[in-house]
């Protein structure tokens, strides 16, 4: 879409959203007029109905928002992750995957799918009649007059660490006790996890790459996944991967150099055919044959939808927890 028509889009919506307000039947605000979405006091059928409002300190100012959501929307592909964590279904999501990763199949089966894009699809959320946004202030500072017209909208700050991004949510939402028991749930898990894989592996070498389509990638220890993969559950990374780099972009011809014991392999996208032939690809050279993991049937392959979250979000890192242990005690049997 051209530039001309991006700007007309957006004009479009713009006033899609002036005349509902004009019409008084989906009145909305930011905080400042102390309503939540839909006129929180009247039902459709003209009756009252107390709603439960409370009042937040944002970067955008006090915002008076539901003190019960319904209706929430969290516009980053990790958000309704830790919403979910949380308690809560999202009425919409941005998605990279055309399906959801197991773990949310079914919770989500009636969570609008809205793909991902620059700016957020105003259209779609407006039709979800959310009434709470939550939002990374880094992505939508742009577009959050927009947003806070459709609905109370809060922007929480960049985090290093998705733990911090879970408590952020989970005092937005009231549940600031248990966003710290998810995360202390996840540790324990962690930790029963290491020592069984310690057991089953101990000080061989682990690697970790994502096959792409346009390049192999495999992860260090000092990035999210790899971090997950080599800290948090203990297998040990090839020496010959510098401590300076987080991720490696590697050639075939160069992947002999590291020859770890075992390799996990993530496919980034299982259906995208790009990715399945560099997959094919590799997996039929002579140079991957002769790896040792290879030789020894050490080699644990893990798809793209479920392990899109890794290192990022509590459910995506208890899935794989899961799908390590499980591979390599059958790697065992």
């Amino acid at each position: 879409m051209n530039r001309h028509r991006r700007w007309f889009g957006r004009l479009v919506i713009v006033m899609l959203i002036a005349i509902c307000a004009a019409c008084g039947n989906n009145n909305t605000g930011n905080g400042n007029n102390g309503n939540a979405a839909g006129n929180a006091g009247e039902t459709k059928e003209g009756t009252t109905a107390t709603v439960k409002e409370r009042v937040i300190s944002t970067s955008k100012g006090d915002i008076t928002i539901p003190e019960d959501p319904q209706k929430v929307i969290g516009l980053s592909v990790v958000y309704p992750e830790f919403l979910y964590a949380l308690g809560v279904t999202p009425i919409a999501v941005q998605n990279y995957h055309p399906d959801f990763p197991s773990y949310l199949k079914e919770p989500f089966k009636d969570t609008l799918k809205m793909g991902i894009a620059q700016t957020p699809n105003f259209e779609a959320i407006l039709a979800s009649e959310p009434d709470l946004i939550i939002a990374p202030e880094w992505w939508s500072d742009k577009d959050y007059d927009q947003l806070a017209k459709i609905a109370p909208t809060v922007l929480l700050p960049q985090r290093d660490n998705w733990r911090d991004e879970l408590r952020d949510i989970g005092d937005v939402l009231g549940k600031k006790d248990q966003a710290e028991k998810i995360i202390q749930d996840l540790e324990t898990k962690q930790a029963d996890a290491k020592v069984k894989l310690d057991s089953l592996v101990g000080d061989e070498t682990v690697m970790y790459m994502m096959i792409m389509a346009k390049e192999i990638v495999i992860y260090g220890e000092n990035i999210d996944r790899g971090s997950f993969i080599h800290k948090q559950l203990g297998l040990t990374p090839v020496k010959e991967f510098p401590q300076t780099e987080l991720s490696l972009s590697i050639s075939l011809e160069k992947l002999p150099e590291y020859n770890p014991d075992h390799i996990i392999v993530q496919m980034d996208d299982e259906t995208s055919e790009e990715v399945k032939s560099r997959y094919d690809q590799m997996t039929s050279s002579t140079l991957w044959k002769k790896m040792t993991a290879v030789e020894n049937n050490h080699v644990y392959l893990m798809g793209g939808k479920e392990w899109f979250s890794l290192g990022m979000s509590p459910l995506a890192d208890m899935n794989a927890i899961d799908d390590v242990v499980r591979a390599f005690e059958n790697n065992n049997k």
